[in-house]
């Protein structure tokens, strides 16, 4: 167990040290598919895996697990931790003050491991832990956003962790390169064509390769390439999406997709629109004028699928199968049409995905990349 300074409100040994039992007691009256034997083996597995073979962490190195006990997912993902990094410090975010939380990130040094396993989002002021972490050197994972996956749902976010470094670093490597090569791109969602006549900017990787990158982590589950035409104005057409993000970053699936009309990189229309879609589409005009569509995500989670979905939408956008987002907002990718404090939403989007072209070349079908 690492050493902790003592801070003003000295953290208690309880919340500090491992209890008897693999799970909190709270799990005891927690009915959820996720604390079977079944799920906390592969949980436990999984993190392993992960820990291993995408984080580099070794014993050599300390770990913090900060978590909550608010759903039946933490308990499950505490347990799997305890399992994995049995000699890590563990710290209970609702049992002990801000300070203490603090003084625990203060203790650790450069490379060592911190993760964060939360039922919503830890928030400690103005510190913003998973920027701050990686400034001082540290591995981060993040899991956010647990309690909007209970039951089954569990299961699938669990099955998500799993890391095949072939599959991850096989495929996204040469995803990427075909992205950065290509001159133009498809999306086939059925019947419907989205034209990109254009490059597209260099694509960034969420694979658990970290390798000349200066941060080790970031939220999890992994599996995504990312990208962006260059010239959005040379994005035409139409693609049907079946998942949309609403305004509470929850999937919201319609009965029947939703076609998306785009012209010069704006949704100029929405055939098949819930209300749910329109108000969404009014509240990006009403700040930014119009509806761009700017990312182009290539998701790579073989976990998720139209038929297996979480209710997450930042977790879900793993989905293996292409994603888009709408509003001006991108953090990565600068265009010179838009400032940075105009640029207000980013509102992901899911595609029909049948097929997938780069250039000539198709890249996706039924249900997989074929690079």
């Amino acid at each position: 167990m690492l050493a902790i300074p003592t801070p003003a409100h000295p953290i208690t040994m309880m919340s500090l040290s491992a209890p008897a039992s693999p799970i909190d007691a709270t799990a005891t009256s927690v009915d959820a598919p996720v604390l079977t034997p079944s799920a906390l083996d592969a949980a436990a597995r999984h993190v392993g895996d992960l820990l291993a073979m995408a984080i580099g962490h070794t014993p050599a190195h300390g770990a913090l697990i900060v978590y909550d006990t608010r759903c039946a997912l933490n308990l499950a993902l505490t347990a799997a931790y305890r399992r994995a990094v049995p000699g890590a410090t563990f710290v209970d975010f609702d049992a002990v003050t801000p300070e203490q939380v603090l003084a625990a990130f203060a203790s650790m040094a450069a490379d060592d491991l911190v993760v964060l396993i939360q039922s919503t989002s830890f928030r400690l002021e103005a510190f913003r832990i998973r920027i701050e972490l990686f400034k001082r050197g540290l591995k981060v994972i993040e899991h956010v956003h647990l309690s909007r996956m209970p039951g089954e749902q569990g299961l699938h976010y669990i099955a998500s962790l799993a890391y095949d470094p072939a599959y991850y670093r096989g495929v996204g490597h040469a995803l990427k390169a075909r992205i950065d090569g290509a001159r133009s791109g498809v999306v086939d969602s059925g019947g419907e064509r989205l034209v990109f006549a254009s490059p597209f900017e260099l694509a960034k990787l969420n694979i658990g390769d970290y390798s000349g990158m200066n941060n080790i982590g970031g939220q999890f589950p992994l599996g995504e390439v990312f990208t962006e035409a260059r010239d959005l104005e040379a994005v035409n057409g139409r693609v049907r999406i079946f998942v949309f993000g609403d305004t509470a970053f929850m999937v919201n699936r319609p009965a029947t997709p939703i076609t998306l009309i785009v012209e010069r990189g704006r949704v100029v229309g929405a055939d098949d629109a819930t209300p749910e879609f329109d108000n969404m589409l009014a509240i990006i005009r009403a700040h930014e004028g119009e509806v761009w569509l700017r990312e182009l995500g290539f998701g790579m989670n073989r976990a998720f699928s139209r038929e297996r979905l979480v209710d997450d939408i930042g977790t879900y956008e793993r989905m293996c199968g292409i994603h888009l987002s709408l509003g001006a907002k991108h953090g990565v990718y600068q265009k010179p049409q838009f400032k940075r404090k105009d640029a207000r939403y980013h509102v992901d989007v899911f595609a029909v995905t049948e097929a997938v072209y780069l250039d000539d070349e198709q890249v996706y079908r039924d249900g997989a990349w074929v690079v």
